[in-house]
C-alpha cells in the first residue's frame, strides 16, 4: 500500500472515531495522538530529521495547547488549575525538546502525558457520563 492510501485509510479511520467518540474518548484520542507525535519526534531526533522533529513535535504541542484551552476552570476547580499548569510545563519542555534535541526532555514530557492519561482512562464510567 502506498503511502497517500494509507494516509486516506487512516483519516477515514480516525474520522469514523471522532463521529462515534464522547468527550472522554476525545481527550482520550488526543493524548494518544499527542504521545504518537513525541514518539516519533524522538525516532526523527535519532535520525537527524531536523525539519520533521519540528513538525511532529510543533503538532503534539498544538494538541496540548487544545486540551489546555478546553478546561473548564468552573466546573474543574483546582484540578483545571493544576492540569492546566502540567499541560504548560509539558509544552514548555516540548520546546525545549525541539531546541536542543534532548531525548531525555522527550522522555520526560511522555511520562507525564502518560500518567495524565492513566488518571483520565481511571475515571469510572457513571463518572464519564455525568459532565
Amino acid at each position: 500500500m502506498n503511502h497517500a492510501a494509507l494516509n486516506q485509510y487512516k483519516s477515514v479511520g480516525v474520522q469514523s472515531g471522532l463521529t462515534d467518540a464522547s468527550p472522554h474518548q476525545l481527550i482520550t484520542m488526543l493524548l494518544d495522538g499527542a504521545l504518537d507525535r513525541v514518539a516519533c519526534a524522538r525516532g526523527a531526533i535519532e535520525r537527524s530529521e531536523v525539519a520533521r522533529k519540528g513538525e511532529l513535535l510543533g503538532s503534539a504541542i498544538a494538541i496540548i495547547d487544545s486540551m489546555r484551552a478546553s478546561l473548564d476552570y468552573d466546573k474543574g476547580g483546582e484540578i483545571s488549575v493544576n492540569l492546566g499548569r502540567l499541560y504548560d510545563y509539558v509544552e514548555r519542555r516540548l520546546v525545549e525538546a525541539n531546541a536542543t534535541a534532548n531525548t531525555a526532555v522527550l522522555d520526560e514530557a511522555s511520562s507525564l502525558l502518560r500518567e495524565i492519561k492513566a488518571g483520565w482512562v481511571a475515571i469510572p464510567a457513571d463518572m464519564r457520563r455525568a459532565r
